[in-house]
């Protein structure tokens, strides 16, 4: 897809601080939404942020539409077992509702056609997440997390508002489930 306006490059070290903030202020606009103001501190943390960006297999990409800065995406590529994370996902605001999303993850999956399995998660809340991971993308929902069944891979509900409840998600790539959901 040549003439696709979306296209993912590389972040570069300098532009971290800018990453981490722009995604901050994404992910905000949806805590907001639901309970109304922020905790003390952007979410997820810098801390946090900084680990995730930190992990031998991680890769932090840019979105970008007709070379504009539009996103970015923090993916973990298991270049052994070909199971893949989306871990952090966002576009600005000002972007949403026009399709830029599922182009931008139609470019990841295209950049790692080798992947067998993609895994992502997001909070219980986030109905738009939803519908874009199920509806849009194709991924099924495999696991709600609650007290009753808490994720292992998360420490607590301090993580993030609501943080005791949420979904993983899976995609299942190259078989008959592959592109399932998908829509224009």
């Amino acid at each position: 897809m040549e003439n696709d306006p979306i296209t993912l490059a590389i972040a570069k070290a300098d532009d971290l601080p800018t990453f981490k903030r722009e995604l901050q202020e994404a992910f905000a606009v949806a805590v907001v939404e639901e309970f109304g103001s922020l905790p003390d501190g952007p979410i997820p943390s810098d801390e946090d942020l900084d680990g995730s960006m930190a992990g031998p297999d991680v890769v932090v990409l840019r979105i970008l539409h007709e070379g504009r800065t539009v996103g970015g995406t923090v993916l973990t590529i298991d270049r052994e077992t070909h199971h893949n994370s989306l871990d952090l996902f966002f576009l600005s605001p000002a972007e949403h509702g026009r399709g830029l999303g599922h182009k931008a993850w139609c470019a990841i999956e295209r950049r790692y056609p080798e992947t067998r399995v993609w895994h992502t998660h997001t909070p219980y809340f986030e109905k738009r997440n939803i519908h874009f991971y199920v509806n849009k993308c194709g991924f099924k929902i495999v696991a709600f997390f609650n007290a009753h069944h808490p994720d292992p891979h998360r420490p607590g509900p301090e993580d993030f508002p609501g943080g005791d409840e949420g979904f993983r998600f899976e995609k299942i790539m190259g078989g008959s489930e592959a592109g399932s959901g998908s829509v224009g």
